[in-house]
């Protein structure tokens, strides 16, 4: 009676919002079939509407985990949005504002110490990592047959979502078959391009069309014009080591994989992103192709010549080093994980004229499409609400907005057309906007202008699903061979990314010890899970 009670005040307050109640029923996952088809709630389980005031609800304290932030003052923004909220919810939001370098060992001590936190940023490379934590039973079942929270309190969220988000948040988890967080609606496919600093590039009589009709074997001449023009203290290839070797190669994250070194890849199909590549589809250990071994070759060649920085090699140098050259404009050439309109935003950041020219079509993968979630903890005390919270955050623009860039006239000013435009006060308040959910409800800034929310949902709508999009391996079964693997990987990759050891030496002594400590066993382990996936999606 409780429970319907509650699906009867969430319906009313929902039309208070101004949110539909009726149209297509919301998913259920119930059963282990691999499907990914949507199916419908009966007209029984739907909530009834009846007008009941959001102060008629009990208040709660909701407390949440976002990652990727930079907030040293959020007093004015918290005092806004708890006023919004409870209006329309009658809850309190307590942000837990985790940062690049410090989320990934607190939000999983957080967890497993049971912290009284409602709901956490996962997702597909974080630490506290989407799948593995859904079957250990860290996150609440979303659309369980038993408690649809889904169907009784997200059916607007859900509804909005592009299928492929709502076939990347369906997984295996402790509970079963179904969903386990919800999606961020982002940059929901990957492009990987060459960050190309065009003021330098044109400095040197070069276009961008130079850089288009080559690859990466092919930039030796430009980097050493460059390279003999700036001086020896000045390094063109500016490279972030991993993400480097997949664009080159053409490979792609296999979601599972140790986060602290993927050793596995999917190669992909660069003429057609839907159909398999060199490999098949197969998983491989990249570092024993010929691909790979070409690669460190040329690379080694690049760092010898003097384009790659040594920082780049060193662990504790490489991130800051690379920031803080892109930021300053010193580099040529560097490499970009693509974020449609983000060489708006760095040409601005880097006061130069940034172009991005990708390696190949954006594509949509498993680990793209689960990106950025948000989940509710099964230690949470108030699950419902919590749906209700992420329900309103991911439809609502006003609270979107609050929660993202700040308190209109204080964080930014709205422009006459529609689009903001930051203040200074931004500095104090900048949470990560595609770590907190649904970005397409939020004002477009003046630098994207009024139309870029239609060009980024075509950009994004056009991307091609690669073949093994929605498999995930499951290492249970294989942890000891993936934590001795991951120590190994950690000790030799980057520096041979980087081309800061020589690969003549390095990488056979580097695959032997991958052999040694079992690289096989997991390979052969995840293409059986693969071929099971694919035999299940009917490939």
């Amino acid at each position: 009676m409780k429970k319907k009670l509650l699906s009867c005040i969430m319906a009313a307050v929902m039309a208070l919002s101004m949110v539909a109640c009726g149209g297509e029923a919301a998913p259920q996952a119930g059963t282990t079939s691999q499907s990914t088809e949507k199916t419908e709630v009966s007209k029984e389980e739907a909530a009834p509407a009846v007008e009941v005031a959001a102060s008629d609800l009990e208040p709660v304290t909701l407390k949440m985990y976002f990652h990727g932030s930079n907030v040293t003052d959020d007093s004015a923004v918290l005092d806004a949005v708890n006023a919004y909220l409870k209006d329309k919810i009658n809850v309190t939001l307590e942000p837990v504002w985790g940062t690049w370098g410090d989320f990934d060992q607190n939000a999983v001590l957080s967890l497993q110490g049971g912290d009284d936190i409602d709901i956490y940023f996962t997702c597909s490379w974080s630490a506290d990592e989407y799948n593995k934590f859904a079957r250990d039973g860290y996150w609440v079942r979303l659309d369980n047959p038993d408690n649809n929270l889904i169907a009784q309190y997200g059916k607007e969220l859900w509804d909005l979502l592009p299928e492929v988000l709502v076939n990347g948040a369906t997984v295996n988890g402790a509970d079963g078959y179904g969903v386990y967080a919800i999606p961020g609606y982002k940059d929901i496919a990957t492009q990987n391009c060459w960050d190309v600093n065009v003021t330098l590039l044109e400095k040197y009589g070069y276009t961008v069309d130079d850089i288009k009709n080559t690859d990466y074997y092919g930039f030796e001449e430009i980097l050493k014009t460059v390279k003999e023009g700036e001086g020896a203290d000045f390094y063109p290839l500016l490279v972030e080591g991993a993400v480097l070797e997949r664009m080159v190669d053409n490979v792609t994250i296999v979601t599972g994989d140790s986060g602290t070194g993927n050793f596995m890849s999917y190669y992909l199909n660069p003429s057609d992103l839907s159909k398999p590549g060199a490999y098949g589809n197969k998983i491989v250990n990249k570092f024993a192709t010929d691909e790979f071994k070409k690669f460190v070759e040329q690379t080694r060649k690049y760092y010898e010549e003097g384009f790659i920085d040594p920082a780049m090699g060193n662990k504790t140098q490489a991130n800051d080093t690379r920031t803080n050259k892109q930021l300053s404009g010193q580099y040529l050439i560097g490499t970009q994980s693509y974020s449609l309109g983000y060489e708006l935003q760095a040409s601005q950041e880097r006061g130069i004229h940034v172009e991005m020219v990708p390696c190949t079509d954006a594509f949509v993968d498993t680990t793209s499409s689960q990106g950025a979630m948000m989940a509710i903890s099964t230690a949470s005390k108030n699950p419902d609400r919590a749906m209700m919270f992420l329900n309103l955050l991911n439809t609502d623009p006003a609270l979107m907005t609050l929660l993202n860039y700040g308190v209109d006239g204080i964080h930014y000013n709205t422009n006459a057309d529609g689009t903001i435009t930051f203040t200074d006060k931004r500095a104090d308040y900048q949470p990560w906007t595609n770590g907190m959910g649904n970005v397409t409800i939020l004002p477009p800034t003046d630098a994207q202008g009024v139309d870029f929310w239609d060009g980024f949902k075509a950009y994004y709508g056009s991307a091609k699903e690669i073949p093994i999009l929605g498999f995930a391996y499951d290492g249970s079964q294989t942890e000891t061979q993936m934590g001795a693997v991951a120590n190994v990987v950690s000790e030799y990759m980057l520096s041979l990314c980087t081309g800061t050891v020589d690969p003549a030496e390095k990488l056979p002594e580097f695959l032997q010890k991958l052999e040694d400590n079992g690289i096989n066993d997991i390979i052969a382990d995840a293409n059986s899970q693969l071929d099971a996936f694919m035999e299940s999606k009917g490939q």
